[in-house]
């Protein structure tokens, strides 16, 4: 008898579990139809050189990554992704006491504008929404080499919140 319960208990579990995840779904609310993008390489208003092919760079493997959007050329793709290196901002968070209280870590703010555009119909889906991302680095002395080494760091946070931020319109 005590036998026969268990069965009975472990039966119904699994029951109430699969009821549970018959609503869940595997696949996106994007439209299969419009699963392609076009991310030409952002703009840089900032006064940092290169990191606008970066962060486009990271956002493309991202979109690729997440594999809900092809990439596809302008003309062919069903959104378009605009991005604008807005604001870089180091920001000193420690200090070598023993050579003259130079800085020694600097934390590397990035700010980047996005909009996305329906390409059939030109409506714009997200109009100049800030996306920002920060890493932490050190400067061993030389600022500019470590801010290029925090790059990829920051480009990759970003690609994250800004694919993060496309997907959540639908």
């Amino acid at each position: 008898m005590r036998n026969q319960l268990y069965h009975i208990f472990l039966t119904l579990s699994a029951l109430l579990m699969l009821a549970g995840c018959a609503s869940y779904r595997f696949t996106s609310k994007v439209p299969a139809e419009l699963r392609t993008i076009a991310v030409p390489v952002f703009e840089n208003e900032s006064d940092f050189p290169e990191l606008d092919a970066i962060v486009t760079q990271y956002t493309l493997r991202e979109f690729q990554r997440e594999g809900t959007f092809k990439i596809k050329n302008t003309e062919d793709a069903a959104y378009k992704l605009i991005g604008c290196v807005t604001r870089i901002t180091p920001r000193a968070l420690s200090y070598n006491r023993n050579y003259n209280s130079r800085t020694s870590e600097y934390q590397h703010s990035v700010v980047v504008k996005i909009s996305l555009i329906e390409r059939s119909s030109g409506k714009i889906l997200i109009d100049d929404m800030p996306v920002r991302a920060r890493t932490s680095f050190l400067t061993q002395g030389d600022m500019l080499t470590g801010m290029q080494n925090a790059s990829p760091r920051v480009a990759r946070e970003l690609a994250q919140s800004i694919v993060d931020t496309v997907l959540a319109q639908w």
